[in-house]
């Protein structure tokens, strides 16, 4: 089985929308207002870089995403491997063709859980609010990587699921506090 991890940027309140400064929302680019800039407290997210072997995205994120991420050095070797994205509305094969390679779409959650029970290793869900609900919903979240910032963002797309769940149990394998305020968390899903 290859576990499916879920890595956000996440407000105190719960909120991941817009963090890296996307338009139109009222809170854009959260995560570099009023908060100094450690590089030790983003060390996670270089490990997660290197124990990925797949990212699995939903359409928003792809698209957002697709066009800008092929040209960071930084993201070499998320962009060298194979990405999925979950849509019903995207066209394959255009996808297919895009500049961002390799990509497949799914178009279910129940071939996001074939991909998961496949061979390989990890595969990490960035952004994608909404597939992130979908996929803590179906239970097929096996790890959360998030660093938590000390602000309350009030509105915005919230990580976690408000559907009537049954409890989840999570186990803390990794916790740090930094000196601006941000604290990484790492839980796996008890089953």
């Amino acid at each position: 089985m290859r576990p499916i991890i879920v890595t956000a940027f996440i407000s105190l309140d719960g909120v991941v929308e817009a963090p890296g400064g996307e338009p139109g929302h009222r809170s854009s680019g959260w995560t570099f207002q009023d908060i100094d800039f450690l590089p030790e407290a983003y060390e996670l997210k270089g490990t997660e870089q290197e124990e990925t072997t797949a990212l699995l995205l939903g359409r928003v994120s792809y698209e957002s995403f697709a066009p800008v991420w092929p040209s960071m050095e930084e993201f070499a070797t998320y962009n060298a491997m194979p990405k999925y994205v979950v849509s019903t509305s995207l066209d394959a094969d255009e996808v297919a063709a895009g500049p961002w390679q390799p990509v497949e779409v799914l178009r279910s959650l129940d071939e996001v859980a074939a991909l998961r029970a496949g061979e390989g290793g990890p595969i990490a869900v960035h952004g994608s609010a909404t597939l992130a609900r979908s996929l803590e919903e179906a239970g097929l979240v096996d790890r959360y990587h998030l660093l938590v910032f000390p602000v309350l963002l009030g509105a915005g797309k919230r990580l976690f699921s408000d559907a009537d769940l049954a409890k989840i149990k999570l186990n803390l394998l990794d916790s740090a506090s930094y000196a601006n305020g941000i604290q990484k968390q790492v839980f796996e899903v008890v089953r």
